[in-house]
């Protein structure tokens, strides 16, 4: 893409974001930590809070915004790279279909994001507080899809581990942001506003790390820009009646032939690992 490799999306949306973050609070300390008169006396900024004054909502927006398309378009391009074998492939209708509402509920919270910053919670209070929902919402149920996707591929691509690892740094996120998104309704609840905002940054904070956990999702890519090197498509169909086939060799305690679910242009030793070029078969094991 552009001569720069698909990770840098994710990678530079986070920093994107964490600028835009260190920006904001950075601000507000070097003007003296100001209590503004839509604080409700509390001393402890929310990012909102800082986000409505006249020089940090310039700044919310333009920062929210670009890190947020440049997030969505990370959804995107995974979709695009699995489809063309620069990733490995969805082994089913049902990825495809999380793939799908993954990258939907991300688009959500995008416009939940990019529509907070611009009604401000000095301005338009109620507004702002039900955008700040949507975006919470959209990204961890967008997370909670993706995360199925990769515990489905993890199952189907054992031998890639970087699909398991994926797996397991977005379930932690859910987790965590989840029990932290309870943690500042409640504390919003009882009106601890200080506890609140801390919470609020920390939230912001691990965001960037969900988004920098795309990095690892890409590299792959990395390795398969040539057409030869990239993963062989699959047919979850082929596999189904592979194992049939090889259940009903042992059945009868005959030879099994099978290719599995690979298709294309490469040979295969029957066990979905596509033949190297100029590389010999080993002996059957059938017989």
């Amino acid at each position: 893409m552009f001569g720069i490799s698909y990770w840098f999306l994710p990678a530079f949306s986070g920093c994107v974001w964490l600028g835009t973050l260190l920006g904001m609070l950075g601000g507000w300390v070097a003007n003296g930590e100001p209590q503004y008169p839509w604080m409700d006396g509390q001393t402890i900024a929310f990012i909102s809070h800082v986000g409505a004054t006249y020089w940090g909502k310039p700044l919310f927006i333009a920062g929210s915004a670009t890190a947020q398309v440049a997030f969505v378009l990370s959804f995107i391009s995974e979709r695009w790279l699995r489809h063309r074998g620069r990733l490995t492939h969805n082994y089913t209708t049902a990825e495809k279909a999380l793939s799908v509402c993954a990258s939907i509920f991300a688009v959500i919270g995008a416009c939940g994001l990019i529509l907070l910053t611009i009604f401000d919670t000095r301005r338009y209070p109620p507004v702002h507080e039900a955008m700040l929902a949507v975006f919470i919402a959209g990204y961890i149920i967008s997370a909670i899809f993706i995360c199925a996707e990769y515990q489905r591929l993890g199952i189907f691509y054992r031998e890639y581990r970087i699909l398991r690892a994926s797996f397991w740094i977005k379930l932690t996120f859910i987790i965590v942001e989840i029990a932290l998104a309870i943690a500042f309704g409640v504390t919003q609840y009882r009106t601890a506003d200080n506890s609140a905002a801390i919470i609020e940054w920390i939230i912001a904070l691990m965001y960037i790390f969900y988004t920098w956990s795309f990095i690892i999702d890409f590299l792959p890519a990395t390795r398969t820009k040539h057409k030869d090197h990239r993963f062989p498509p699959v047919r979850a169909a082929d596999d189904e009646m592979a194992m049939n086939t090889q259940h009903q060799g042992s059945m009868t305690n005959g030879p099994v032939y099978s290719s599995g679910g690979h298709y294309g242009d490469t040979e295969s030793h029957g066990s979905q690992q596509p033949m190297q070029q100029g590389e010999r078969a080993g002996p059957s094991q059938n017989f």
